[in-house]
């Protein structure tokens, strides 16, 4: 689920088109935002490689859980020396399956200044139809 989410971000990056990512979100967020949410969400990573995840083994920060609220949250990273990609997904079941309903990627040097370097694209919705994560 994680490289899938992560490949397909890849993709919309690359091509700008974010319509087979929106695809795969799940009902509350379509119903509330739409593929250009996306494109803007993500600007930052605009024309950016993340593939190379692909091959990467995934190392979780916490074990995969269900909220309160049933939604299943995903949380780790990738080492990909010299930089970090890290990513919190969340699922909410929609239409009969996992689809996401948050997806936060950071790809943050693991140099001293941290920081510095974040490039932070969140786009998010919550179960209840409330407002957007922040």
């Amino acid at each position: 689920m994680v490289k899938v989410a992560l490949l397909t971000l890849n993709d919309a990056n690359l091509t700008g088109n974010y319509n087979v990512l929106y695809a795969k979100m799940a009902e509350p967020f379509r119903d509330r935002f739409s593929a250009d949410t996306l494109k803007q969400a993500f600007r930052d990573f605009a024309g950016h490689h993340i593939d190379a995840v692909a091959g990467m083994p995934i190392i979780t920060t916490e074990p995969p859980r269900i909220d309160d609220n049933g939604a299943l949250l995903l949380r780790g990273y990738f080492d990909t020396t010299p930089s970090r990609l890290s990513y919190e997904l969340d699922y909410a079941m929609s239409e009969g399956e996992w689809k996401l309903i948050t997806i936060d990627v950071k790809v943050r040097s693991v140099q001293i200044n941290a920081n510095a370097t974040d490039l932070i694209a969140r786009a998010a919705a919550d179960l209840a139809g409330g407002g957007a994560r922040k």
